[in-house]
């Protein structure tokens, strides 16, 4: 603990550490620690698993000790912004530990759960504030959180803020922030637009860069099989059966493209007795939560996830990686194998490629420069694969689950091209404020709620008869449907009709919403008047009049001359004008 000493930390923070077993700093934190206790602002580009929250916790935790203020209601002295609700936890976790010999308040805001308990908790104030982007723009918009004391701002793992689409929210923050302040960029890759957004944060930073850009972990032994995507799942399966079973694999992640591709690899390894479980945005935060817990408790070594947890989720002892796809851009396969072989283990990733996979595969290795050794499949595969378990699906799921692939293979939800963070299902926004307001079936967000609001309508009630669709139809729209078998008005019956009402008129005549013009005599075959026309009906046998132009008022005589009196005996004739 001597380097930690030697730097003038808090004794606080130095228990704390102690507490924890750390012992010699990482790189990242031998060269960021010295300049942030400096005040200086700090550009730090390094892959999750270096100790990055320990090298902005220990310095900004000690600013804040040796600078005590008062809390203000509903405000913070440090913020940091993380992009995904497990990293925001573990931050947050990470942070109160050192600060547990300290008097100061951490609090962690995201998503998934009830804003309200959230924003009480603020009310009184904190002095450290972790937070998704969408959540804690959701307080402020409530008034239940400002940012104007804020002296310290983090923004961590910003390339996958940009993946993520939080651009739009991230400019929004940092036009929030006072100008007086310190603040903290890390990204794991520098490319122009990460450099061109981290301008509107840091000023003269010192920049901090531990790790080549977008290189692979040591001690990864990667291997590839190429293989056709129906029979991915069999090969998943009998490598995790054998692996565990003999005690190869410790701890499993495998990642998918999709959500419900995850879903789907999880229902096959549990019937074929693998204990898996998934993590993915249509999670709720429970589910999330409780899955990798288990996981990292061991009691589920199997876990597959999407790229949601490829950044920032630290679990020790997981072994094996497998890529049961490929993604679509390369940079995120590093931070997907970069799970395994931390903290000086061996680790192992496996990628499963499909023939349309392999300009993916190609990108990789350019971009690590690394070839990854091929793997032939298992002695007898064809014959193990048949004996697998199914499990049991409806026809209609099964049709559900056929179109769900066709269409993720199209690349509906983001145009399916490489490179650009938009295909598969890859880098595009979970939530409505980074994509206008859309949500994931292109509905906006007032279409979503009044379509939630007819189902509700429609659905069973627990302690009273089932609400009928037909009442609800009438009452929303007004209009009568086909199964209303209320008795018809009585021929002759001329009180007013409500607005929009259906009925048939007297002589079968289709009545105009909220026009009630007397009906026609049998026999009459007269062109219909334009709705809206107020003009009395015609005796019957009188000739039609000359159609005028829009406006002209003039009455037409006997045969139609001017200057006569009108035929039903009205107003006075027109007068010619003087000259």
């Amino acid at each position: 603990m001597s380097y930690f000493t030697d730097l003038g930390l808090a004794e606080p923070l130095i228990r704390a550490l102690q507490t924890k077993g750390y012992s010699d700093p990482t790189p990242i934190q031998k060269q960021a620690i010295p300049a942030l206790l400096k005040g200086r602002d700090l550009l730090g580009i390094a892959q999750t698993g270096t100790g990055k929250t320990a090298a902005f916790s220990l310095p900004s935790l000690h600013r804040l000790a040796a600078d005590p203020k008062p809390r203000q209601n509903a405000s913070c002295r440090m913020l940091v912004l993380s992009p995904t609700r497990e990293l925001a936890a573990q931050i947050a976790d990470n942070m109160r530990g050192y600060a547990k010999y300290l008097s100061l308040n951490v609090q962690c805001v995201f998503g998934g759960i009830p804003v309200g308990k959230q924003a009480r908790a603020l009310v009184s104030g904190c002095d450290v504030l972790v937070a998704t982007p969408g959540r804690l723009l959701d307080l402020i918009d409530q008034r239940a959180l400002t940012l104007r004391n804020v002296e310290i701002f983090v923004l961590d793992e910003a390339d996958q803020m940009m993946d993520l689409g939080f651009i739009v929210p991230l400019k929004r923050v940092a036009n929030m922030l006072p100008k007086e302040r310190q603040s903290l960029f890390f990204s794991a890759t520098m490319p122009k637009a990460i450099a061109d957004l981290g301008k509107q944060f840091i000023n003269d930073p010192v920049r901090v860069e531990v790790t080549p850009q977008a290189t692979t972990v040591e001690r990864v032994d990667q291997f590839v099989t190429h293989i056709n995507q129906a029979e991915k799942q069999a090969l998943l399966t009998l490598s995790l059966k054998d692996g565990l079973e003999s005690g190869k694999i410790d701890r499993a992640l495998v990642f998918t493209r999709t959500k419900h591709g995850a879903d789907r690899v999880v229902r096959h390894l549990n019937t074929a007795g693998v204990n898996a479980a998934a993590i993915h945005g249509n999670k709720s935060q429970p589910q999330r939560t409780a899955a990798l817990s288990a996981f990292r408790q061991g009691s589920t070594p199997v876990l597959v996830a999407t790229d949601i947890a490829a950044r920032g989720i630290d679990v020790s002892g997981v072994s094996h990686v497998f890529n049961f796809e490929l993604p679509n851009v390369a940079e995120q396969y590093v931070h997907r194998i970069g799970r395994t072989a931390r903290a000086g283990a061996d680790g192992t990733s496996v990628s499963f490629v499909a023939p349309d996979e392999k300009p993916y595969l190609k990108d990789i290795e350019k971009l690590t420069g690394v070839k990854l050794m091929p793997q032939s499949l298992p002695e007898n595969f064809a014959k193990q694969a048949a004996q697998l378990p199914a499990p049991s699906r409806k026809p209609a799921e099964a049709e559900q689950d056929a179109r769900r692939d066709e269409r993720d293979r199209k690349g509906r939800f983001g145009g399916g091209g490489r490179g650009d963070g938009r295909g598969g299902g890859q880098g595009r926004p979970n939530n409505n404020r980074s994509n206008g307001g859309q949500s994931r079936d292109g509905q906006s967000r007032d279409q979503h709620a009044r379509n939630e609001h007819v189902r509700k309508e429609w659905a069973p009630r627990a302690n009273g008869p089932v609400h009928n669709p037909l009442a609800h139809e009438e009452r929303v729209s007004g209009a009568r449907i086909d199964g209303d078998r209320r008795p018809a008005r009585p021929e002759g019956d001329r009180r007013p009709a409500p607005q929009g009402d259906r009925r048939p008129a007297p002589n079968g005549e289709r009545r105009p919403g909220g026009e009630h013009r007397p009906a026609r005599p049998q026999g009459d075959h007269r062109p219909a008047r334009p709705e809206g026309d107020r003009r009395p009906a015609r005796p019957e046998g009188a000739r039609p009049q000359r159609d005028r132009p829009q406006g002209d008022r003039r009455h037409s005589g006997p045969a139609g001359g001017r200057g006569h009196p009108p035929r039903d005996g009205g107003s006075t004739p027109v007068r010619r004008p003087s000259r």
